[in-house]
């Protein structure tokens, strides 16, 4: 299969995570929140769960407007942080005034925080599915390239898990996240790291995503191939952003059975 006449100097795949090789829809990252809430009720105590989850969904969306347009990778961490603060006191900074970690800081213990980022990795792995296609799929192209996971994710721990309690990792050269990085796609270092753990560079990588802005047009500027993974976006509450004509694909796939034929 490497070498193949479409693309005859492929000789590696990367994945996107979220949405690309795993379905992350909002019922299925509802009950990871809901579960992490309740082994924070039962940890910490003091902790009314409705209020948890609505100051949640407020930190994250302020996360994601604070960060994303930075390229930098939201962080559980100090979400946790920031909420746990609130709860106990410490009211909220305006939409346009940033936060005072320091302070905040001070209403948590690094234990608390601990308690609910475990709680949450542990979570998403025990109750998000895995795709009972991809396992077999990454084997067979295992056999022909070196593959790759590089995907922004704010706690990469998650990822590690959820590969190892699916049986992927043997499948894998590497495995890149935003949070270990310090940046998100489509930021051209996240790629430069992923060429350098897979030992490959410029189009022998075929980067495959459902992500327009982070994973096609990111692939593309750092010179890599592109496949877009379409329409994967619906019901998840995961950032992602739509086709424009800044780039081209290289394939455009609708399942990743897809992505095997046409490198066939």
């Amino acid at each position: 299969m490497a070498g193949s006449e479409r693309f005859p100097d492929l000789r590696a795949i990367s994945f996107d995570f979220g949405n690309t090789l795993v379905p992350v829809g909002s019922p299925a990252l509802a009950a990871v929140v809901e579960q992490m809430i309740t082994t924070i009720v039962a940890e910490l105590g003091g902790v009314d769960p409705a209020e948890f989850a609505r100051t949640w969904a407020e930190e994250r969306d302020r996360q994601f407007a604070e960060e994303v347009p930075r390229l930098r990778e939201v962080d559980l961490d100090r979400r946790v942080v920031r909420v746990l603060a609130r709860l106990r006191g410490m009211p909220a900074p305006p939409t346009s005034q940033a936060w005072d970690d320091v302070a905040a800081g001070r209403h948590s213990t690094p234990a608390e925080i601990g308690v609910a980022v475990d709680a949450y990795s542990r979570a998403f792995v025990a109750l998000v599915p895995v795709p009972a296609e991809v396992g077999p799929l990454l084997e067979r192209l295992a056999d022909h390239f070196d593959l790759a996971i590089l995907s922004n994710w704010p706690l990469a721990s998650t990822i590690d898990a959820y590969l190892e309690s699916a049986g992927w990792r043997p499948s894998l050269r590497a495995v890149v996240v935003s949070q270990r990085v310090g940046t998100i796609k489509p930021d051209p270092r996240i790629f430069r790291v992923t060429e350098a753990a897979l030992g490959r560079k410029g189009q022998s990588i075929l980067h495959v995503g459902d992500d327009w802005a982070a994973d096609i047009v990111g692939a593309k500027r750092a010179g890599w191939r592109a496949a877009y993974f379409r329409d994967r976006q619906a019901g998840s509450p995961l950032p992602s952003s739509r086709p424009d004509a800044s780039v081209r694909a290289d394939l455009e796939i609708d399942a990743l059975a897809e992505l095997e034929s046409a490198l066939a």
